[in-house]
């Protein structure tokens, strides 16, 4: 399944990969269509099989704050509270989700399968001399909980907004947090771990691993410890979202799926921060337990992808001056691509050498009254080798060209131009937009 790895019309960021009985299960927020703010009152879970990660299953709303298709609200004591960023754990035979509701004190429910439904235990507890500060989880409200059940049957949570904390969760009765074990700044804000948000716990052999967003938050960056405690190590970026791409904030986990690993993360669509779509790359864990930083594909979970079949525009991996526009929970373009406009999709497999035979590139997109020229390169946006030019003008829906015999593995971008050139190219009116596209495919 390529990037993103769900239905083009859901939205779920803040993704916690989960691996229960034989299925990868995703948690995380859920986010709107054109919305103007982040998260929703619901949670939701989708799944697939190990097997198969190409077709995941929803499994629908597993937590509410609001009441909902004739459904009691989960969450009673706050009457406006947002759900954002879960996570989940096995403790026994209970599949417990540990709840951040917006400026209100999280909770924890439970529920005999991964998948839900989920009942709400209780929000969040702690011993009278316990205290919160101020901007960090006052109120119980445990701000993006990831939480981590040891070896030796210790439950941790890390979280935190702008400074870091963590806990101990008492694994018997995980919404009660066990008095003195609060630590703050156990990943610190300062240089160079830069904490901001977003902390997913993680232990790979001995080690213990904290992927976390910094205060430039397209990133997801990782520390290391040899205790749940710390102290932690910066060890630097596993994958920048905004890397050739509109970026915003970040948040996701590392799992491992048939011996390879993975990180989950999001990526913006509709021109804004808040409707984001959930991604995962491949990465390598060295000997010494660091993480070189993944590129940002569209491949998701496919080894490439098939030139031969139809490609949906909002696989790019690579936009500038253009954005993810979802039209229907069938529909998405490409939209606001003006002149300088770069489309990428990494990588295409096109097969081995044969026959000089050409392919023919079939380009679907949108005409919206202006006329210009798509280029089409292999593996650079501005060096690489050009296959194919594409005039468009008017309401043009279709575009065909023939392109040279291709075959191998490749980068392959999209240049959109306006067609004009210096001196005129100087004149022109650089922002408004020239073209939406839609999908493409290639013959042979």
């Amino acid at each position: 399944m390529p990037n993103p790895i769900l239905p083009l019309w859901e939205h779920i960021p803040d993704g916690e990969p989960r691996l229960f009985g034989g299925r990868v299960y995703l948690y995380g927020s859920h986010d709107r269509p054109f919305s103007d703010s982040f998260c929703d009152s619901l949670l939701k879970v989708w799944s697939t099989d190990v097997s198969d990660l190409s077709h995941w299953r929803c499994h629908g709303n597993i937590l509410l704050s609001r009441p909902r298709d004739g459904r009691d609200a989960d969450v009673t004591w706050l009457e406006d509270g947002m759900l954002y960023a879960p996570d989940a754990l096995q403790i026994g035979d209970k599949y417990y989700l540990f709840a951040y509701v917006f400026y209100g004190r999280g909770c924890v429910a439970a529920s005999d399968r991964p998948e839900g439904p989920f009942r709400v235990l209780s929000p969040y507890t702690w011993g009278e001399e316990e205290q919160f500060p101020r901007g960090v989880c006052e109120n119980g409200v445990l701000v993006d909980p990831g939480v981590l059940l040891d070896d030796d049957g210790k439950l941790y949570v890390y979280g935190g907004f702008e400074k870091s904390w963590m806990a101990q969760l008492n694994p018997e009765k995980p919404w009660q947090v066990i008095p003195g074990t609060y630590r703050e700044n156990v990943i610190p804000a300062e240089e160079p771990f830069c904490f901001y948000e977003a902390a997913s716990p993680r232990k790979i052999g001995n080690t213990y691993y904290l992927v976390y967003s910094p205060r430039r938050g397209s990133r997801l960056c990782y520390a290391t410890a040899s205790s749940p405690e710390g102290p932690f190590a910066y060890r630097g970026v596993i994958v920048d979202n905004g890397a050739g791409y509109p970026g915003g904030n970040n948040h996701g986990g590392l799992v491992q799926i048939g011996g390879q690993w993975y990180i989950f993360y999001h990526r913006m669509t509709n021109g804004s921060v808040f409707s984001r779509q959930a991604c995962a790359e491949r990465i390598t864990i060295l000997p010494d337990g660091s993480i070189p930083q993944a590129e940002m594909t569209s491949l998701g979970f496919d080894a490439a992808l098939n030139p031969y079949e139809p490609v949906s525009a909002h696989w790019a991996c690579v936009l500038s001056g253009g954005m993810v526009k979802y039209l229907d929970p069938l529909h998405t373009v490409l939209a606001g691509l003006k002149d300088g406009s770069v489309v990428g999709y990494k990588y295409f497999d096109f097969g081995a050498p044969g026959a000089d035979t050409p392919l023919t590139l079939h380009l679907e997109i949108r005409g919206v009254g202006e006329s210009g020229c798509i280029r089409v390169l292999l593996d650079d946006p501005e060096t690489g080798e050009e296959i194919a030019a594409l005039p468009f003008a008017g309401d043009s829906r279709r575009l065909t060209a023939q392109t040279p015999p291709v075959s191998g593995r490749h980068a392959l971008y999209f240049a959109v131009g306006d067609g004009r050139r210096p001196p005129e190219w100087a004149q022109a009116d650089r922002s408004r937009e020239l073209v939406q596209i839609e999908r493409f495919v290639f013959t042979r």
